[in-house]
């Protein structure tokens, strides 16, 4: 995927600079909190651990601890750019690790050439990390390091660059060979690139079976031949061949299979199609592969391939192996990784790519199905499965093998894995990956705003949506070079000119007569861009609308209530929330942003539409009516209004799990629920909580954003006949992208999902409609 160097260094810059920080996992908001943060009571666990060493990782966050170490020196496609330069990409190895497998790292960047100054500092740094991921350090280097590591510590020491490669390419290849019907006794494989990761994914390879002198070793010189002399070093001479072979074309002829880690376009199709039947091709030259899926298809239709690349079938990722290495590995403190557990995570991954795929990862790559085969040879790295399958055989191997010093149950350790994943995950990506399975036409009529055509560039470049612009094009044009966007796959309309005005204009017309509006305000009112947008979406010339980064929320939504209006069946529309928590809970906050005091009926709607929302994000909704008292305690008007809402939901929906009136700290709270209300139907807390006024409600969700350090996604309009979202003003780029994603889904199901039907008795009114 092509990321612009401005967005690059946008991302890294704001709003805290970098992508790591460090949060405590104890209180310090009192003195006592203090006093036990630090002296005096810090003394007893340090007394503790003088006593009894293995108690560090009782008492501190050693055993989830990660040391990052690199010198700089073969940083990605960058070469040797120095310690300094390459801390970007151990920060963001940082981030892999926390995210995929809950993994804590300190990223530790070491300004020296000398391996030997290396292999010291890790030596000396051991009291402080549960392991250490070496990371771009050049080759031979970094074999000398890891070996030294390896024989002198006695924790985990791991050279990602090596293993990670050779690992998740070996769950390939082992199903790959299955499909093309090979025995990996007999095949033929050959290597270019002769760097860390192509010697320790043959020499991997070799582990698995493929007989070593079946592998022909390319590197820049041609092949790795015995009585070679030019660029030869020990481990090279490993795999020294007594061949007549000099080039990599030569090596190719007849091959089954090829692995590449060197360079784009070191492989033509002449050289494909002269390999065996069944042609096994990992290309995995990083940003371009050796040889494109494509041209690699053409030439051969019988080819298995596999690239680095997300835009192509089975991308070799190495996130599909270290987060969950290490996470397996300091489960049970192992005191290495060592070939039985490098096996064993190879294995699971080749394993789970055959078990059948669930509908929530199908889902959240946008496809209808996920089946082994040709283009699916290993797992997606956001499969929530790759945890449990992999960490625990990590595990396993590790106590069999004998580098475990603390065995653990297996299945326990699994479900213990399963909390630690927890739904961010799911919310975060539901929507944009449900997007991608068939992106709509969204209408931003903000559309020479800097944020919107920054979202606009990513939901192209992502495929979530097909943007249409709204604007004077010769501004949105020079906006957009100002900005380095590309406006490809965007359409630009300018509703001075459109050729649809006058047709909006009579539909307008017809829409407004009778509540005030002549013809020749028609017209004008056509020049508002929300009131044009809305038409597009109206007439079916868009699909959803997007706006309000630049404008106050009632001049964003009222031309849409107006136009569009709402839902049949509905008398309002509403707003709510999706809050996902530090701790990776996931919440539902409603009505935050549109009905100010909404009546019991009022509360109703709300609550079913929330609740339908959550659906929607594959979450059953436990809905709490929230009030200032629980089941009765105060007699007030509130809380009376919030009791006759929950006695409405039940009758209009006998299914949904819902009580109160409710205090939000008891709703929140399963032990509270079960010991002082048994007789409630919250069992295991609530996730959709609706507020009883608009004010608690909007205030909550931004305390919990800027306070509880939750992530909120919205606000999401609900009740509206077709999609329409209306942005915050403070909106981020990321925060605009979510939104239209969830305006994509929305024109997916409009016409197929099943809205929820209200029956309560109210008289019909239309929020906003003058």
């Amino acid at each position: 995927m092509l990321v612009s160097k401005q967005q690059a260094l946008d991302y890294h810059k704001g709003p805290r600079p970098g992508k790591i920080e460090i949060t405590p996992t104890k209180p310090c908001r009192t003195q006592r909190d203090l006093s036990m943060a630090y002296t005096p009571g810090v003394a007893e666990p340090c007394l503790a651990i003088h006593s009894n060493p293995h108690d560090a990782f009782k008492y501190t966050g050693r055993g989830n601890l990660v040391a990052v170490v690199s010198n700089g020196t073969a940083v990605l496609g960058l070469g040797d750019i120095g310690a300094l330069a390459g801390k970007p990409v151990m920060e963001g190895k940082a981030v892999l690790f926390k995210r995929f497998a809950d993994v804590n790292v300190f990223d530790i960047e070491v300004n020296t050439h000398n391996p030997e100054e290396i292999i010291k500092l890790c030596q000396l740094l051991e009291p402080t990390f549960g392991g250490i991921n070496l990371e771009d350090i050049k080759a031979p280097d970094c074999f000398h390091i890891e070996e030294a590591l390896r024989k002198t510590m006695k924790i985990p020491v791991f050279h990602d660059d090596q293993h990670g490669t050779a690992i998740i390419t070996g769950a390939a290849l082992l199903n790959a060979l299955e499909l093309a019907g090979k025995d990996i006794r007999k095949v033929r494989v050959v290597f270019n690139g002769a760097g860390a990761a192509g010697i320790a994914t043959a020499e991997h390879y070799v582990r698995l079976g493929v007989k070593r002198e079946n592998i022909i070793l390319c590197d820049t010189k041609g092949v790795v031949y015995k009585g070679r002399k030019e660029g030869m070093n020990p481990y090279k001479e490993r795999f020294a061949q007594d061949t007549e072979m000099r080039t990599l074309a030569n090596a190719m002829a007849g091959a089954d299979v090829f692995v590449g880690l060197s360079v784009k376009d070191a492989v033509t199709q002449e050289m494909v199609r002269s390999m065996a039947p069944d042609p096994i091709v990992f290309a995995m030259a990083n940003p371009d592969p050796e040889i494109t899926y494509d041209d690699a298809r053409a030439c051969r239709g019988d080819v298995i391939m596999a690239t680095g690349r997300t835009d192509y079938p089975n991308q070799v990722n190495n996130v599909l192996g270290f987060p969950f290495i290490f996470r397996g590995a300091l489960d049970v403190r192992a005191t290495a990784i060592n070939e039985e557990m490098k096996l064993a995570a190879t294995r699971a991954l080749a394993n789970l790519a055959k078990e059948d795929v669930p509908d929530s990862v199908c889902r959240a790559y946008g496809v209808e199905r996920l089946q082994f085969g040709r283009d699916y040879l290993i797992p997606k790295p956001f499969d929530p499965r790759v945890l449990m399958w992999e960490a625990s055989a990590v595990a396993e191997a590790a106590m069999r093998s004998g580098v475990a010093q603390e065995p653990v149950d297996l299945d326990s350790y699994r479900a213990q894995l399963e909390k630690r994943l927890g739904k961010k995950y799911e919310v975060s990506h539901t929507m944009i990956h449900k997007a991608q399975a068939n992106p709509k036409h969204v209408v931003f009529p903000e559309g020479d705003n800097e944020k919107i055509l920054r979202a606009c560039h990513a939901l192209v470049e992502e495929k979530i949506a097909q943007p249409i612009l709204l604007g004077d094009a010769n501004k949105i044009h020079s906006r957009a070079q100002e900005l380095g966007v590309s406006l490809a796959s965007m359409k630009i309309v300018d509703p001075a000119t459109s050729d649809r005005r006058e047709i909006y204009v009579l539909e307008l017309f017809r829409l407004r007569q009778r509540h005030g509006v002549t013809l020749h305000e028609a017209e004008t009112l056509i020049n508002n861009r929300n009131v044009f947008g809305s038409m597009m979406v109206h007439m079916g010339d868009a699909d959803a609308l997007v706006s309000g980064v630049t404008q106050h929320f009632p001049d964003t939504i009222r031309p849409a209530l107006q136009i569009i209006r709402m839902r049949e069946g509905l008398h309002r529309v509403s707003g709510c929330y999706v809050v996902v928590t530090h701790k990776g809970e996931v919440f539902f906050l409603a009505d935050a942003s549109v009905n100010i005091e909404p009546t019991a009926e009022d509360l109703v709607e709300i609550a079913l539409c929330t609740a339908h929302m959550a659906r929607r994000f594959d979450i059953v909704p436990r809905v709490a009516m929230l009030s200032f008292s629980s089941f009765g305690s105060v007699d007030h008007p509130i809380c009376t209004k919030v009791r006759k809402a929950v006695e409405l939901l039940k009758y209009a929906d006998p299914t949904l799990i819902v009580d109160g009136e409710i205090t939000a700290d008891e709703a929140l709270s399963p032990e509270i629920i079960e010991q002082q209300y048994p007789f409630s139907s919250l069992k295991g807390g609530a996730n959709v909580l609706i507020f009883p006024d608009l004010a608690s409600a909007n205030i909550a969700t931004k305390l919990l954003a800027r306070i509880g350090g939750g992530e909120n996604i919205g606000p999401i309009l609900m009740g509206m006949s077709r999609p329409v979202h209306v942005l915050q003003r403070t909106a981020t780029v990321e925060e605009i992208v979510g939104v239209a994603a969830i305006a994509v889904v929305d024109a997916q199901e409009n016409d197929t999902y099943a809205h929820p039907h209200v029956h309560v008795s109210v008289e019909p009114e239309v929020v906003g409609e003058d």
